[in-house]
C-alpha cells in the first residue's frame, strides 16, 4: 500500500524543508502539511490541514506555558508534535514524516502492522511512523492526554529520578522540562518494548543513515552510496541549525536540490 503522508509544521518553512516534502510528492505519495496558520513557503502541490481539529494549540500548555505573546517557548513545538503524530495514527489519515526526511523511493506499509526504524542501536525513531489505530502504543499516549500531569507510566527508571530530583529542588513539576524528546523516540521505544512491537523495526540505514552526522549531508562528499543502497528508502535529516544555508556544491543538499527543487 502506497500511503498518503502526512506531518505538523509550525511557522516559516525553510528551504531545506520544502525541499524534502517535494521529495515525497515526487515519489508519489499525497503530502499533507496540518497547522494551526497558513505555512509560509508551502511547495506547490502539498496539501494542508487544520490543526485544531487533530490536537487543539491549547495541548501545548500542559507541555510549557506559553510566551508573554502567546508564542511557543523553546522545544514546544517538537514536543507537540510527538503527540500531534499520535493523535494521526489514531485517526488513520497515513503515514507520518517529518518535513525533514528526504524520499529516495516510495514507502509501502501494510496499515495492519507498525512501521518505523531504528534511529541508533537501542532507540527508535518516530519521524517516519505508522501505527494501526488500535495498536496499544497509540492507546497508551491517548491514556496520557487524558492527563493533566503528562506523567507516562513508561518512563525509564533514570528519567523518573531526574523528574524526582527536579520535583524535590522545585524546579519543576513538568515532566516536558526535564528533556526535549521526553515524549518523542524514547517513549515510542519504551512502549515497542513493552508492547512487543520492537520486531517490526527496520534497520537503521533504511531512514537514518545520515541522521546524526548533518556533515554528511551538507558537506562535499561522494554520496552515490546512499542513493544506490537498496535498503535506503530515505534520510531523516537533522540540521541542527543548517536548515537555512544554501547549499554547497558537492553536497547530497546540492544534489536533492538539484533533483526536487522548485
Amino acid at each position: 500500500m502506497l500511503p498518503d503522508i502526512v506531518t505538523f509544521w509550525h511557522g516559516p518553512m525553510d528551504a531545506l524543508r520544502q525541499t524534502c516534502l517535494r521529495s515525497q510528492l515526487a515519489a508519489g505519495h499525497k503530502v499533507t502539511v496540518y497547522s494551526f496558520d497558513p505555512v509560509p513557503g508551502l511547495p506547490d502541490g502539498i496539501g494542508s490541514a487544520e490543526a485544531e481539529a487533530v490536537l487543539p494549540h491549547s495541548f501545548s500548555e500542559k507541555l510549557r506555558p506559553a510566551e508573554p505573546d502567546g508564542s511557543w517557548r523553546d522545544w514546544t513545538i517538537l514536543q507537540f508534535s510527538d503527540f500531534f503524530r499520535m493523535k494521526l495514527m489514531a485517526q488513520r489519515v497515513g503515514l507520518w514524516l517529518d518535513a525533514d526526511v528526504l524520499l529516495l523511493k516510495p514507502v509501502e506499509i501494510d496499515p495492519a502492522k507498525p512501521y518505523f526504524a531504528w534511529e541508533r542501536p537501542r532507540q527508535l525513531g518516530n519521524s517516519v511512523l505508522y501505527l494501526p489505530p488500535h495498536d496499544p502504543i497509540v492507546r497508551a499516549f491517548e491514556d496520557l492526554m487524558e492527563q493533566e500531569e503528562l506523567t507516562p507510566d513508561w518512563l525509564a527508571l533514570r528519567h523518573r529520578l531526574t523528574f524526582l530530583m527536579r520535583q524535590l529542588r522545585r524546579r519543576s513539576n513538568r515532566l516536558a522540562d526535564i528533556r526535549i524528546a521526553i515524549f518523542g523516540p524514547a517513549a515510542l521505544t519504551a512502549l515497542a518494548r513493552r508492547e512487543g512491537r520492537l520486531h517490526h523495526a527496520l534497520p537503521k540505514r533504511t531512514f537514518y543513515a545520515v541522521h546524526a552526522e548533518p556533515k554528511l549531508f551538507f558537506e562535499p562528499s561522494d554520496y552515490s552510496r546512499y542513493l544506490n543502497d537498496p535498503e535506503i528508502i530515505g534520510l531523516h535529516i537533522s540540521p541542527k541549525g543548517r536548515g537555512k544555508d544554501a547549499p554547497i556544491p558537492g553536497s547530497l543538499y546540492a544534489w536533492a536540490t538539484e533533483k526536487f527543487g522548485a
